[in-house]
């Protein structure tokens, strides 16, 4: 007997789909989620026909609440679909950003950002193929996992 588990429908905000099975909480750490006030539902591991095993966020906030290039920078292959009204009205379509700010930090002992506290941490994309940030200030490659 198979169980089902039934999320209700989300008002006004946006599903994040196709999430890697066990990065969600990565998402919500990111995106700052614990310090919105919004309903937040996470599914980890559910099953996908395309994946294996996939997350899935469900956020009732309104969207300019959130920096989809975080999203897109953790992973660009997620679908995310806004909803209104309870009906899914746009597919956004992510890809890796040009600019991370404060999302990583230098790893550089030598960086100018280990010294002053209150610049921010910027990574510029160098190789859009390979997925490669490096800091704007010393040029130190940020590691991916």
């Amino acid at each position: 007997m198979a169980s089902i588990l039934n999320v209700g429908r989300i008002a006004e905000g946006f599903v994040l789909d196709h999430i890697e099975a066990g990065r969600s909480m990565e998402i919500y750490k990111y995106l700052n989620l614990d310090k919105l006030d919004c309903t937040v539902a996470i599914i980890k591991n559910a099953r996908s026909k395309k994946m294996g095993k996939k997350d899935i966020m469900k956020i009732e906030c309104p969207i300019d609440f959130i920096d989809l290039d975080v999203v897109g920078f953790i992973d660009h292959n997620i679908t995310v679909n806004i909803v209104k009204d309870e009906e899914i009205v746009e597919k956004k379509p992510l890809r890796l950003p040009k600019e991370i700010r404060n999302i990583v930090r230098c790893r550089n002992p030598r960086c100018i950002t280990s010294i002053e506290q209150e610049l921010d941490h910027v990574f510029l994309l160098t190789d859009e193929k390979k997925e490669v940030y490096r800091c704007k200030y010393c040029e130190e490659k940020y590691k991916r996992k």
